[in-house]
């Protein structure tokens, strides 16, 4: 058993794809034309880190209930946590790209912290290896 997916709420399928492939460097896994429940046309979108298992579902928002919850999903705590094998590299990329840095760099007993903000407003926390 393992945990498949997670669905992020998003305001855009693109803007979600660009920023998780060019800027984490995420793996687009699928991108399939789909439906809503009702019928309207919508896509199934999967990004997946190199060699992950769990992925995101990035789910556009539908309705203004949902685009309420884009980039606060779990009432402003820290939603995700990326570790990673490069932590200089990984920085360095969120610094290119203008990813808004929370705080300082950080040494924690679990590793390496930077805090940051999505371009959907989600914070993360990346982390050393």
């Amino acid at each position: 058993m393992h945990l498949d997916l997670v669905t992020i709420v998003v305001p855009d399928y693109d803007e979600a794809i660009e920023f998780f492939r060019d800027v984490l460097g995420f793996e687009v896994t699928e991108d399939a034309p789909s439906t809503t429940n009702d019928g309207r046309p919508k896509r199934w979108v999967v990004v997946r880190p190199p060699g992950g298992a769990t992925g995101f579902l990035l789910a556009r928002a539908d309705g203004p209930a949902q685009a309420a919850r884009v980039g606060d999903q779990t009432g402003g705590r820290v939603t995700f946590f990326l570790r990673v094998d490069d932590f200089t590299a990984a920085y360095e990329r969120l610094v290119a790209a203008g990813i808004e840095l929370v705080g300082p760099v950080r040494e924690e007993p679990y590793g390496t912290l930077q805090v940051f903000r999505d371009p959907f407003g989600n914070l993360w926390d990346l982390l050393s290896g």
